[in-house]
C-alpha cells in the first residue's frame, strides 16, 4: 500500500511559502504523493473553513512539479466538465511532461450547482461532458493529431498519459472507471460501499482486459496512535485499497513533517522484510 497526504490548496494553508515547504517536507519524510482538490467558484455562503481562497488545482500541481523531485502528485479529483477538452489535455500533459511523468489524474463529474452555475455549466450534462472529454483525452495520447472541433491539430508534448482515477460513488464511477481509467478513487463518505465496490471494480476489470485496479481511498486516518494506524493501514489494505490520502486541516510544514513521517513509518512496517 501506497501512503500520501493532501495538501491544501484552499484557505490560509494556500500560501506559496506553506505550499512549497509543506510539499517538500512530506517529499523529504518519504511519502509516495501530493493531492490537491479542485474548486474554482466558490459562493460566499459556501465558504466555510477555505473564505473562498482557491488555488486552481492544474496551476498548483506545476508548481510542485516545479519544487519536488520524486513524489507523486495527484488531483482528488479534477471536475472534468468544468473546462474545455483541449485545454484540459494541454495541461495534463504539460504536468506530465514536466514532472517527469509524476501526475496521477484524479477525475469525476462534479456535484456543486451553484459552481456550475458561476461556470455556465449545464449539470445535468455533467455526465455526457466527462465521457466526451475522456474519449478525447485517450485520442491526445494516443497519436501526434488529432481532432479538435473539426480541425485537426498536433499534440505535443506527448508524455504518457497519466493513469486515471474517476472519482465519485458506485455504480457509475465504476462503470466510467472501466471504462476510461486505471482505478477509482472513493472518499470517506464511500465508505459503506467500499468493499463493494472494489469487488465490482476488480470484476469489471478483469472482463473489460485490464490489470487490477489502483483503488484510491481519501480519508483522515488515525495518525496520533500508532497501533489504531497499523491496524486502519491493514484493514484497508485488506480489502483491496491500494493508495490511502490522509486529508486534515494542519497548520504549518513542521505538523505536515511530523504526520507524513509516521505515515511513512506505518507503510514501511508493513513491507514484507527482505
Amino acid at each position: 500500500m501506497k501512503v500520501g497526504l493532501y495538501l491544501r490548496n484552499m484557505g490560509p494553508q494556500s500560501t506559496r511559502p506553506l505550499l512549497g515547504d509543506a510539499a517538500r517536507a512530506a517529499e523529504a519524510a518519504g511519502v509516495d504523493d501530493l493531492w490537491v482538490a479542485d474548486h474554482l467558484a466558490v459562493a460566499p455562503e459556501d465558504s466555510q473553513g477555505s473564505d473562498g481562497r482557491y488555488l486552481e488545482p492544474l496551476a498548483t500541481l506545476a508548481f510542485l512539479a516545479g519544487i519536488t523531485e520524486r513524489v507523486g502528485l495527484g488531483v482528488g479529483v479534477l471536475i472534468v466538465p468544468y473546462r474545455p477538452a483541449l485545454l484540459t489535455a494541454k495541461w495534463i500533459a504539460s504536468i506530465q511532461e514536466l514532472s517527469g511523468d509524476r501526475l496521477l489524474l484524479g477525475v469525476g463529474v462534479g456535484w456543486m450547482e451553484k459552481e456550475f452555475r458561476a461556470l455556465g455549466v449545464d449539470p445535468r450534462r455533467r455526465g455526457a461532458i466527462t465521457d466526451a472529454t475522456l474519449v478525447f483525452l485517450h485520442a491526445c495520447f494516443a497519436g501526434d493529431e488529432v481532432d479538435a472541433n473539426g480541425q485537426t491539430v498536433l499534440f505535443r508534448p506527448r508524455p504518457p498519459r497519466p493513469p486515471i482515477i474517476v472519482g465519485g460513488a458506485p455504480p457509475h464511477a465504476i462503470r466510467r472507471a472501466v471504462r476510461f481509467g486505471e482505478g477509482w478513487i472513493a472518499t470517506g463518505a464511500h465508505a459503506d460501499v467500499l468493499e463493494v465496490g472494489i469487488a465490482s471494480l476488480r470484476e469489471g476489470m478483469a472482463a473489460a482486459g485490464k490489470p487490477a485496479p489502483e483503488v484510491v481511498l481519501l480519508q483522515p486516518l488515525p495518525v496520533e496512535d500508532d497501533d489504531r494506524l497499523a491496524s486502519r493501514l491493514a484493514e484497508l489494505a485488506g480489502i483491496g485499497v491500494t493508495r490511502v490520502i490522509h486529508a486534515w486541516r494542519y497548520r504549518d510544514a513542521e505538523e505536515v513533517a511530523r504526520v507524513a513521517a509516521r505515515l511513512v513509518a506505518a507503510r514501511d512496517a508493513r513491507a514484507p522484510s527482505a
